[in-house]
Protein backbone atom coordinates (compact mmCIF):
# COMPACT_ATOMS: atom_id res chain seq x y z
CA UNK A 1 0.00 0.00 0.00
CA UNK A 2 0.95 3.46 -0.97
CA UNK A 3 1.45 5.73 2.63
CA UNK A 4 -0.89 9.20 2.44
CA UNK A 5 1.88 11.14 4.38
CA UNK A 6 2.46 14.06 2.22
CA UNK A 7 -0.34 13.43 -0.29
CA UNK A 8 -2.01 16.65 -1.79
CA UNK A 9 -5.59 15.40 -1.26
CA UNK A 10 -8.93 18.38 -2.68
CA UNK A 11 -11.93 16.98 -0.39
CA UNK A 12 -14.64 18.23 -1.42
CA UNK A 13 -17.88 17.44 0.77
CA UNK A 14 -15.87 18.24 3.85
CA UNK A 15 -18.94 19.75 5.85
CA UNK A 16 -21.00 16.65 5.73
CA UNK A 17 -20.78 13.49 7.69
CA UNK A 18 -18.39 11.01 5.71
CA UNK A 19 -16.52 13.91 4.56
CA UNK A 20 -15.43 15.37 7.76
CA UNK A 21 -14.68 11.90 9.17
CA UNK A 22 -12.72 11.03 6.01
CA UNK A 23 -10.29 14.38 6.37
CA UNK A 24 -9.84 13.23 9.76
CA UNK A 25 -8.37 10.12 9.12
CA UNK A 26 -5.91 11.30 6.16
CA UNK A 27 -4.73 14.75 8.27
CA UNK A 28 -4.30 11.71 10.78
CA UNK A 29 -1.86 10.31 8.38
CA UNK A 30 0.07 13.12 7.53
CA UNK A 31 -1.82 13.99 3.97
CA UNK A 32 -1.37 17.55 2.81
CA UNK A 33 -5.48 17.97 2.39
CA UNK A 34 -7.45 20.96 1.26
CA UNK A 35 -11.47 21.77 2.36
CA UNK A 36 -14.15 22.26 0.50
CA UNK A 37 -17.74 22.23 1.26
CA UNK A 38 -21.41 24.65 1.48
CA UNK A 39 -21.54 25.23 4.88
CA UNK A 40 -18.46 28.03 6.27
CA UNK A 41 -18.98 27.60 9.36
CA UNK A 42 -18.90 24.04 9.82
CA UNK A 43 -15.74 24.46 7.49
CA UNK A 44 -14.12 26.44 8.94
CA UNK A 45 -14.53 24.74 12.58
CA UNK A 46 -13.09 21.43 11.05
CA UNK A 47 -10.43 23.21 9.63
CA UNK A 48 -9.58 24.33 12.75
CA UNK A 49 -9.60 21.16 14.90
CA UNK A 50 -7.24 19.92 12.07
CA UNK A 51 -5.14 22.81 12.49
CA UNK A 52 -5.11 23.69 9.23
CA UNK A 53 -4.34 27.31 7.94
CA UNK A 54 -7.13 29.42 6.11
CA UNK A 55 -5.69 28.70 2.54
CA UNK A 56 -6.39 25.36 3.13
CA UNK A 57 -9.94 25.15 2.89
CA UNK A 58 -12.50 27.38 0.89
CA UNK A 59 -16.51 27.35 0.39
CA UNK A 60 -17.82 26.64 -2.65
CA UNK A 61 -21.06 25.58 -4.30
CA UNK A 62 -19.15 22.96 -6.72
CA UNK A 63 -22.47 22.97 -8.84
CA UNK A 64 -21.53 26.67 -10.07
CA UNK A 65 -18.65 26.92 -13.06
CA UNK A 66 -17.69 30.02 -12.13
CA UNK A 67 -16.99 29.17 -8.34
CA UNK A 68 -15.44 25.31 -9.30
CA UNK A 69 -12.85 28.24 -11.12
CA UNK A 70 -12.45 29.74 -7.71
CA UNK A 71 -11.75 27.15 -6.33
CA UNK A 72 -9.29 25.57 -8.00
CA UNK A 73 -7.52 29.03 -8.58
CA UNK A 74 -7.24 29.43 -4.74
CA UNK A 75 -6.29 25.36 -4.67
CA UNK A 76 -3.01 25.52 -7.16
CA UNK A 77 -2.10 29.33 -5.44
CA UNK A 78 -1.47 26.93 -2.07
CA UNK A 79 -0.81 23.83 -3.49
CA UNK A 80 2.07 22.82 -6.58
CA UNK A 81 -0.64 19.45 -7.40
CA UNK A 82 -3.08 17.53 -7.24
CA UNK A 83 -2.27 13.33 -6.11
CA UNK A 84 -5.94 12.47 -4.85
CA UNK A 85 -9.50 14.12 -5.47
CA UNK A 86 -12.26 12.60 -3.87
CA UNK A 87 -15.59 13.60 -4.31
CA UNK A 88 -17.62 13.38 -1.39
CA UNK A 89 -20.18 15.99 -1.78
CA UNK A 90 -23.84 15.62 -3.10
CA UNK A 91 -27.79 15.81 -2.26
CA UNK A 92 -30.09 13.12 -1.53
CA UNK A 93 -33.70 13.35 -2.96
CA UNK A 94 -35.91 10.41 -2.36
CA UNK A 95 -39.60 10.30 -3.01
CA UNK A 96 -41.95 8.85 -5.44
CA UNK A 97 -42.28 10.16 -8.61
CA UNK A 98 -45.74 11.79 -8.00
CA UNK A 99 -44.19 14.13 -5.85
CA UNK A 100 -41.06 14.28 -7.72
CA UNK A 101 -41.06 18.01 -9.19
CA UNK A 102 -38.64 18.98 -12.02
CA UNK A 103 -37.03 20.73 -9.76
CA UNK A 104 -36.20 18.27 -7.95
CA UNK A 105 -34.89 16.55 -10.59
CA UNK A 106 -32.72 19.04 -11.59
CA UNK A 107 -31.34 19.71 -7.82
CA UNK A 108 -30.10 15.73 -8.21
CA UNK A 109 -28.11 16.76 -11.38
CA UNK A 110 -26.59 19.94 -10.19
CA UNK A 111 -25.20 19.07 -7.33
CA UNK A 112 -24.32 14.74 -8.16
CA UNK A 113 -23.24 15.24 -11.92
CA UNK A 114 -22.35 18.52 -12.79
CA UNK A 115 -20.75 19.05 -9.78
CA UNK A 116 -18.33 15.97 -9.98
CA UNK A 117 -18.15 17.27 -14.05
CA UNK A 118 -16.70 20.47 -13.15
CA UNK A 119 -14.45 19.34 -10.71
CA UNK A 120 -12.66 16.80 -12.82
CA UNK A 121 -12.76 19.06 -15.81
CA UNK A 122 -10.56 21.75 -13.34
CA UNK A 123 -8.90 19.24 -12.26
CA UNK A 124 -7.59 16.88 -14.09
CA UNK A 125 -5.11 18.68 -16.47
CA UNK A 126 -3.01 19.37 -13.61
CA UNK A 127 -3.00 15.57 -13.20
CA UNK A 128 -2.48 14.47 -17.03
CA UNK A 129 0.71 16.84 -16.48
CA UNK A 130 2.53 14.60 -14.40
CA UNK A 131 0.46 11.72 -15.76
CA UNK A 132 -0.89 10.13 -12.77
CA UNK A 133 -3.29 10.37 -9.72
CA UNK A 134 -6.51 9.24 -8.35
CA UNK A 135 -10.31 10.11 -8.36
CA UNK A 136 -12.41 8.56 -6.23
CA UNK A 137 -16.50 9.28 -6.38
CA UNK A 138 -19.30 8.09 -4.31
CA UNK A 139 -22.05 6.79 -6.80
CA UNK A 140 -23.53 4.78 -3.62
CA UNK A 141 -25.40 1.70 -4.17
CA UNK A 142 -28.02 3.47 -6.10
CA UNK A 143 -25.65 4.13 -8.64
CA UNK A 144 -25.59 0.76 -9.70
CA UNK A 145 -28.81 -0.57 -8.12
CA UNK A 146 -32.12 1.21 -8.32
CA UNK A 147 -34.60 1.88 -5.59
CA UNK A 148 -38.30 2.46 -5.70
CA UNK A 149 -38.63 6.23 -5.17
CA UNK A 150 -35.14 7.31 -5.99
CA UNK A 151 -36.02 8.07 -9.63
CA UNK A 152 -33.93 11.53 -9.45
CA UNK A 153 -30.95 10.21 -7.15
CA UNK A 154 -30.62 7.15 -9.60
CA UNK A 155 -30.54 9.17 -13.13
CA UNK A 156 -27.69 11.44 -11.37
CA UNK A 157 -25.67 8.57 -9.94
CA UNK A 158 -26.21 6.22 -12.88
CA UNK A 159 -25.03 8.93 -14.93
CA UNK A 160 -21.94 9.64 -12.82
CA UNK A 161 -20.84 6.26 -13.19
CA UNK A 162 -20.98 6.20 -16.72
CA UNK A 163 -19.48 9.42 -16.91
CA UNK A 164 -16.19 8.50 -15.40
CA UNK A 165 -15.84 5.21 -17.34
CA UNK A 166 -16.03 7.65 -20.30
CA UNK A 167 -13.11 10.03 -18.85
CA UNK A 168 -11.32 7.16 -17.91
CA UNK A 169 -10.95 5.73 -21.44
CA UNK A 170 -9.41 9.27 -22.40
CA UNK A 171 -6.56 8.86 -20.21
CA UNK A 172 -5.99 5.01 -20.26
CA UNK A 173 -2.46 5.53 -21.39
CA UNK A 174 -1.89 7.23 -18.03
CA UNK A 175 -1.39 6.28 -14.47
CA UNK A 176 -4.39 8.36 -13.68
CA UNK A 177 -6.70 5.80 -11.55
CA UNK A 178 -10.68 6.15 -11.01
CA UNK A 179 -12.64 4.39 -8.21
CA UNK A 180 -16.05 4.14 -7.28
CA UNK A 181 -17.25 3.47 -4.29
CA UNK A 182 -20.65 2.17 -3.54
CA UNK A 183 -22.32 2.78 0.12
CA UNK A 184 -24.91 1.10 1.04
CA UNK A 185 -27.11 2.68 3.83
CA UNK A 186 -24.74 5.22 5.93
CA UNK A 187 -26.35 6.61 9.39
CA UNK A 188 -25.46 10.10 8.07
CA UNK A 189 -27.56 13.51 7.94
CA UNK A 190 -28.39 12.04 4.12
CA UNK A 191 -31.98 10.73 5.66
CA UNK A 192 -32.49 13.76 7.76
CA UNK A 193 -34.58 15.32 5.17
CA UNK A 194 -35.84 11.82 3.82
CA UNK A 195 -39.68 10.77 4.47
CA UNK A 196 -38.79 7.09 4.68
CA UNK A 197 -39.20 4.20 7.64
CA UNK A 198 -35.67 3.25 7.89
CA UNK A 199 -33.36 1.95 10.32
CA UNK A 200 -30.46 4.12 11.14
CA UNK A 201 -29.36 1.92 14.02
CA UNK A 202 -28.09 -0.87 11.23
CA UNK A 203 -26.51 1.20 8.72
CA UNK A 204 -23.18 1.52 8.25
CA UNK A 205 -21.19 4.64 10.30
CA UNK A 206 -20.04 7.04 8.65
CA UNK A 207 -16.56 6.76 10.62
CA UNK A 208 -16.80 3.08 8.28
CA UNK A 209 -17.38 4.37 5.37
CA UNK A 210 -14.83 7.27 5.56
CA UNK A 211 -12.40 4.27 6.46
CA UNK A 212 -12.99 2.47 3.19
CA UNK A 213 -12.19 5.84 1.55
CA UNK A 214 -9.46 6.52 3.60
CA UNK A 215 -8.10 2.86 2.30
CA UNK A 216 -9.06 3.49 -1.09
CA UNK A 217 -6.65 6.59 -1.15
CA UNK A 218 -3.27 4.05 0.01
CA UNK A 219 -4.09 1.86 -3.18
CA UNK A 220 -0.66 0.33 -4.26
CA UNK A 221 0.99 1.92 -7.12
CA UNK A 222 0.90 -1.71 -9.54
CA UNK A 223 -3.08 -1.52 -9.23
CA UNK A 224 -6.41 -0.18 -9.02
CA UNK A 225 -9.28 -0.27 -6.78
CA UNK A 226 -12.18 0.29 -9.55
CA UNK A 227 -14.68 -0.66 -7.30
CA UNK A 228 -15.33 -1.00 -3.50
CA UNK A 229 -19.40 -2.22 -2.13
CA UNK A 230 -19.98 -1.06 1.33
CA UNK A 231 -23.16 -2.09 2.82
CA UNK A 232 -25.04 -3.20 5.82
CA UNK A 233 -24.76 -6.68 5.84
CA UNK A 234 -28.76 -6.89 6.75
CA UNK A 235 -29.42 -5.01 3.77
CA UNK A 236 -26.96 -6.55 0.71
CA UNK A 237 -28.42 -5.25 -2.79
CA UNK A 238 -25.22 -5.97 -4.59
Amino acid sequence: MESIKGKQILLTGATGGIGAQTARMLSAGGARLFLTGRNPERLSALAAELNLPASQYYCAELSSESQVNALRQHYFSVFSGIDILINAAGVGIIRPIEQLSESDLLQSLQSNLIAPFLLVKSFLPAMKEVKKGLIINIPGVLGKVPMAGAAAYCAAKYGLVGMMQSIREEVKRTEIRFTNIYLGGVDSAFWDTIDLRVQRDKMIQSEEAARAIWFLCQQPASGVVSEMVLQPFNHQAI
